[in-house]
């Protein structure tokens, strides 16, 4: 290991801070075992503090056996990760394997979503609920005050704006902050050939209503975000669920079948923390997932919207980085990163960038120009990135906390992914527990969650459930997650089809 140059004795709130956030990443298994952390010199200059502050949180973590250092080579974590765990009553939480490839029906389907989806989301947005219903992280996440003194620049400075009638694609400075903002996750995109949007919906909207007509057939992932399934559906398209492994996503050889076999118009796919599993595909499957449609002519629209949320800098890489071609249709906004409430998005569509910049034209025209005025000024300022890493560790520890809490409560047999950053968990329970019934009963004590069948098109997943964990996260829920965890527990015991723990 290199030798570090003298500094004076480091502050330890600092260093604290600095092995807390770390030791989050290698809990949530963001940071793996074998990982080599950056360098002493590399962490200063990121985090903006002296190579002693540095030193001593590396040492922190070695005091605590997550990480080692080896002589001239650097820092590497030796902590083995448990990806799931799982707990009986009156047992300890044991490891349980990850859940495994999905397995949805080989033939598309119409879309025609439940009714719960409506109760769902009312629920989630009710405030007297706890709600672990949304996949999205709360006010308390983002930097609100930047966001305010944002807008009131934007009005103080460009007034003249609200007399002006705003046109698609965008103003050229939000589009140009968009396209250096696309550097982190891999692309070198053109600003002219990126269009503003109301978020990654209405991108993902746009792109589909550009490749597809009524009745045509897109692939997707299985299970898949709902809000996906709501587009197909209102656009009469037909889904195409495709095997998902939990892990490291799409499964490539189905869908190389599918479309083989099948009239498959447009693939869409979420390739970095999926929704709801928070699978990130391996770059190697992202190069192949590339290849297999353009041998096809098949387009690829990617959403990318929780890109900045991966663990690791591999995950966050876009497939549209590697296109060439134009065949990716990247999607994605800053809903989940930085200020939901200002509600913009954008789409870079590669071959397809004219057709989607006319339809957004015709369909939704232009966004209030301040608005945009100010999200440049916020992606354009210092803070973003440290904010970023910032929310990576907070949702990192949260995660890390709720799976404890998971297996300590839920039934024995509960089995829950592992996603490499993202707020979302996806637990199967016991096939004796009923998702939509648990979803009742939780919803009876002011509790709200999403149950598994919201996620495909087939009703499938009746005994899943997804966790969004960005709200609030303090005592009340923590004791609500637990309360889920005895109900489902009471219907597998009723059910008399409770393992027994080991």
């Amino acid at each position: 290991m290199p030798p570090v140059e003298a500094a004076a004795t480091p502050e330890p709130s600092l260093y604290a801070q600095l092995a807390e956030r770390i030791g989050a990443l290698i809990a949530s298994g963001a940071l793996k075992r074998g990982d080599r952390l950056p360098s002493v010199r590399d962490m200063a200059q990121q985090q903006g503090v002296s190579m002693a502050t540095v030193l001593q949180a590396y040492r922190t973590l070695e005091d605590q056996r997550l990480v080692e250092a080896r002589p001239r080579s650097g820092y590497f974590v030796t902590l083995r990760r448990t990806p799931v765990a799982t707990a009986g009553r009156g047992s300890p939480p044991a490891p349980q394997p990850l859940t495994e490839m999905t397995q949805p029906p080989n033939q598309s389907q119409p879309v025609e979503l439940p009714d719960i989806v409506d109760r769902v989301m009312a629920a989630a947005s009710d405030p007297s609920m706890v709600s672990f219903g949304a996949a999205c992280p709360g006010g308390d996440m983002f930097p609100t005050d930047r966001a305010r003194r944002a807008i009131t620049r934007a009005a103080q400075r460009h007034h003249h704006a609200l007399s002006r009638y705003p046109f698609a694609p965008g103003t050229p400075a939000l589009r140009e902050a968009i396209a250096r903002r696309a550097l982190a996750i891999g692309c070198q995109l053109d600003p002219a050939r990126i269009l503003v949007t109301n978020g990654c919906v209405e991108s993902i909207s746009l792109c589909l209503r550009a490749v597809t007509q009524p009745g045509d057939t897109v692939a997707l992932e299985s299970p898949t975000y709902w809000g996906f399934l709501q587009i197909l559906q209102s656009l009469h398209l037909r889904a195409l669920e495709i095997p998902t492994d939990p892990r490291t996503g799409i499964s490539l050889p189905a869908l190389e079948l599918a479309l083989d076999t099948q009239p498959v118009k447009a693939v869409l796919v979420v390739p970095t923390l999926s929704n709801p599993l928070g699978a990130t595909m391996p770059l190697a499957a992202r190069r192949q997932l590339l290849q297999l449609l353009e041998a096809r002519d098949v387009p690829l629209i990617e959403d990318a919207l929780i890109n900045d949320l991966a663990g690791r800098a591999e995950g966050r890489r876009a497939v549209k980085s590697f296109d060439t071609r134009g065949q990716v249709m990247i999607c994605s906004s800053f809903s989940k990163t930085l200020a939901p409430g200002l509600r913009l998005g954008w789409v870079e569509a590669g071959r397809w960038s004219a057709q989607v910049q006319r339809l957004k034209s015709t369909l939704s025209g232009g966004h209030t120009e301040l608005v945009e005025i100010a999200m440049t000024d916020l992606l354009n300022q210092p803070g973003h990135e440290p904010a970023l890493r910032q929310l990576r560790a907070l949702l990192a520890s949260r995660l890390d906390q709720a799976r404890r809490l998971i297996a300590a409560s839920f039934p024995a047999g509960t089995r829950i992914t592992a996603p490499e950053g993202g707020f979302t968990l996806w637990l199967e329970l016991p096939r004796a527990v009923d998702a939509v019934a648990l979803f009742h009963a939780a919803l009876s004590e002011q509790i709200c969650l999403a149950p598994g069948p919201m996620f495909s098109s087939t009703g499938r997943y009746r005994h899943c459930i997804r966790l969004g964990l960005g709200r609030a996260w303090g005592t009340a829920e923590q004791q609500a997650l637990q309360r889920v965890g005895q109900l489902a527990r009471q219907m597998a015991d009723a059910a008399g089809a409770a393992p027994k723990a080991a």
